[in-house]
């Protein structure tokens, strides 16, 4: 049970989570309290629990008619561990959140909320926003932007043009990446009656828009302050990542998971590189 747990909670992309809120929290305060440790803590483990296993829970019938399901992509949790995950959800997730609205502020306490929400909307039966086309991209998105919003609101910090630039860049991120991963799903997804962007405009052209909005993303990161234009580059190899799907047919949309699986380790190549810019503006500033 522990094991379809954690499979269930994506440890390839607890980072994903844990980094934004962290890098936005300790850049504005300058110091590892205990509220950093807690609140990377827990979106590191709980946040992506609830993410991905409440998705586990309802996707079940996609599930079983997804191939890339049962690895490092995603669980494909037996039916008889649908409440437990909804459990584990609620025992992980809500003695962290106490905390973090106690040591918040009615600001802190709105982003939480909104990011707590899109963590339930995104899969929850009634709102299933993830069949929503293009709010599912936008939800998605929020689901990595938010730890970090809410990292700088609970740490004081000022939103300059700057940082709004970053965040926007960030965001769009996260929009593109969802977009392209919902492409390898498209056959999957049809015969799990699910929607999404992807199976309602189909793969190319899904393609195409994330490409424009990474690069759409790089160019915004132009607007902040050095060293931050540096990570205008980083945008570079996810577009040509993307790039040989430019034309792919949804009967053949699989094939995209090849470009997934690269997007998976190119984050971690772009997380040490960002690692490195934030260092550095750590010590010119």
């Amino acid at each position: 049970m522990i094991r379809q747990l954690l499979l269930s909670s994506r440890p390839l992309s607890w980072v994903n989570t844990a980094f934004p809120f962290a890098a936005g929290y300790l850049m504005t305060t300058r110091e590892v309290d205990l509220v950093f440790v807690l609140g990377t803590i827990y979106f590191l483990i709980p946040y992506n629990l609830a993410m991905y296993g409440i998705n586990d829970v309802f996707d079940y019938e996609s599930d079983l008619r997804n191939p890339r399901k049962g690895g490092v992509e995603g669980a494909v949790l037996d039916r008889s561990l649908h409440r437990i995950t909804l459990w584990a959800v609620v025992i992980t997730n809500v003695p962290f959140l106490v905390y973090l609205v106690a040591v918040g502020s009615p600001a802190s306490w709105a982003v939480l909320a909104v990011s707590v929400f899109a963590l339930i909307a995104y899969s929850a039966p009634g709102l299933r926003f993830k069949e929503r086309p293009f709010l599912d991209s936008l939800t998605s998105s929020t689901h990595f932007v938010s730890p970090a919003v809410f990292g700088l609101v609970l740490a004081g910090a000022v939103f300059t043009p700057g940082l709004w630039a970053v965040l926007a860049a960030f965001f769009l991120w996260g929009v593109a990446s969802h977009a392209f991963g919902a492409v390898q799903d498209i056959v999957a997804d049809r015969e799990g009656g699910i929607g999404s962007i992807a199976t309602v405009i189909g793969g190319a052209t899904t393609v195409r828009i994330s490409f424009a909005a990474y690069l759409l993303a790089g160019v915004l990161l132009l607007f902040t302050p050095w060293p931050g234009p540096l990570a205008a580059v980083l945008a570079l190899p996810y577009a040509v990542s993307i790039l040989p799907f430019w034309s792919v047919g949804d009967a053949d949309a699989e094939s995209a998971n090849a470009g997934w699986r690269r997007f998976l380790w190119l984050n971690f190549f772009a997380g040490f590189l960002i690692t490195m810019l934030l260092i550095w503006t750590w010590v010119i500033s």
